[in-house]
């Protein structure tokens, strides 16, 4: 991450606010924190500064293409160019419903997933790859997927679909912008964040829910936000220079079995 410039999503909590840490920790020039929430991005600006890099909050809506845009470049105005783009917001179906089965979810809803989860990853890419492409330091673009977009589960149909669609939508980028520039992707398992706890605090058994999020996870607990973050940082650094067009599960073992303790 040596100098690299970068622009993180979603920064201001969570694993975004840990990405941007870690990339600050292993030497990044400069990371543009870009987030909806501008008092808690600045809070994550803080922890970069601290660590030594340059830092700047970008407040953003990733709802609106133009927000989308100027967040790119700015991060290149304010810097000098891009090297790597870490596309990382998200949200889930229960952030705007109490109802969100296939049966009852809103289509209001649905579309605010998409838009957020996918659809800004796609334009944020778009507006990224010319200036990546001119990067001389290993350009990259990481993604934010889920185990939930390769297995699934009830209650929150938009996540998953809309989660699905980014493993295929960094396939489709590491085919188009090869070779000049490298696409892979993050499926985390339950990660204790502040969206998991609050997914959580929806749910009238929290015990219930709790149990049903980490028990198929041979290592019994949650994730920890610094845990994706370093592989996140691998996945943006040279060190990766030969891995594009995957997706790499973080999930404490979930998905290597059939069962739940």
């Amino acid at each position: 991450m040596k100098d690299k410039i970068c622009i993180v999503t979603g920064a201001g909590q969570g694993m975004g606010r840990a990405i941007a840490a870690e990339f600050a920790q292993r030497g990044a020039a400069a990371v543009a924190i870009a987030d909806i929430n501008a008092a808690t991005a600045e809070q994550t600006a803080q922890l970069v500064r601290a660590a030594g890099s340059k830092a700047a909050v970008i407040p953003a809506d990733l709802q609106d293409t133009a927000d989308i845009e100027r967040m790119v470049q700015r991060a290149v105005d304010e810097f000098g160019g891009l090297d790597v783009l870490v596309n990382n917001a998200g949200v889930i179906d229960t952030a705007f419903t109490s109802e969100p089965s296939i049966e009852t979810l809103d289509e209001v809803v649905w579309d605010r997933v998409f838009a957020i989860n996918l659809k800004a990853m796609w334009l944020a890419t778009k507006f990224a790859a010319p200036h990546l492409r001119r990067s001389a330091r290993g350009p990259a673009i990481v993604n934010a997927a889920s185990v939930s977009g390769v297995t699934g589960y009830a209650g929150s149909p938009a996540y998953v679909a809309s989660k699905g669609g980014v493993i295929q939508l960094t396939k489709a980028t590491a085919v188009e912008l090869a070779p000049d520039i490298r696409c892979n992707c993050y499926c985390p398992g339950t990660i204790d964040t502040p969206m998991a706890r609050e997914f959580i605090d929806a749910s009238p058994d929290k015990d219930a829910i709790m149990k049903f999020m980490t028990a198929s996870h041979l290592i019994p607990r949650q994730g920890r936000p610094e845990e994706v973050a370093k592989l996140v940082a691998f996945l943006a650094s040279d060190e990766s220079s030969f891995i594009t067009g995957t997706s790499i599960l973080i999930d404490g073992g979930s998905l290597a079995w059939r069962g739940s303790h």
